[in-house]
């Protein structure tokens, strides 16, 4: 469990003096202890790695921000607290294999339109939980040709 080592985890970064990855793992630690309340039970492994995907996605979402209103600065901090975080992400599922896991769907579900991406995306999701949504989204857009 990523929570158990992560206090070790917080020691290693202050005695290394490396601010942006304390900062990060602290700010971890309070999203699983916030998660933690919120369940009343403590998380097992599947629930870290949601709370670590929505941390990452945040900071996804904040490098975007910052890129387009010219902070540099601020997106470059962003992208270093990613790169920390991924750390503790099992790898994406590669290009090919979620195409083939859309394509499936797709043809199961007769999809066709854009009102059809939803129930698209809650059957990629549940066959592929590690994948990112707007990669999904992408992929399903392209394969209905919208």
């Amino acid at each position: 469990m990523i929570a158990q080592t992560l206090q070790q985890k917080i020691g290693e970064a202050m005695k290394a003096h490396d601010e942006v990855k304390l900062s990060t793992l602290r700010l971890l630690s309070s999203a699983f202890n916030y998660e933690k309340i919120a369940k009343q039970h403590d998380l097992d492994d599947s629930e870290e790695l949601v709370v670590i995907r929505r941390e990452a996605k945040q900071r996804k979402d904040s490098v975007e921000a910052y890129k387009k209103a010219g902070a540099m600065d601020l997106a470059a901090k962003e992208e270093a607290e990613l790169v920390i975080l991924q750390e503790y992400l099992p790898p994406e599922m590669d290009e090919k294999e979620l195409t083939k896991i859309v394509i499936e769907v797709v043809a199961q579900t007769g999809a066709k339109t854009m009102a059809d991406i939803g129930k698209v995306m809650g059957m990629v999701k549940s066959k592929a939980p590690e994948a990112d949504g707007g990669r999904v989204a992408g992929i399903i857009k392209k394969e209905l040709g919208i």
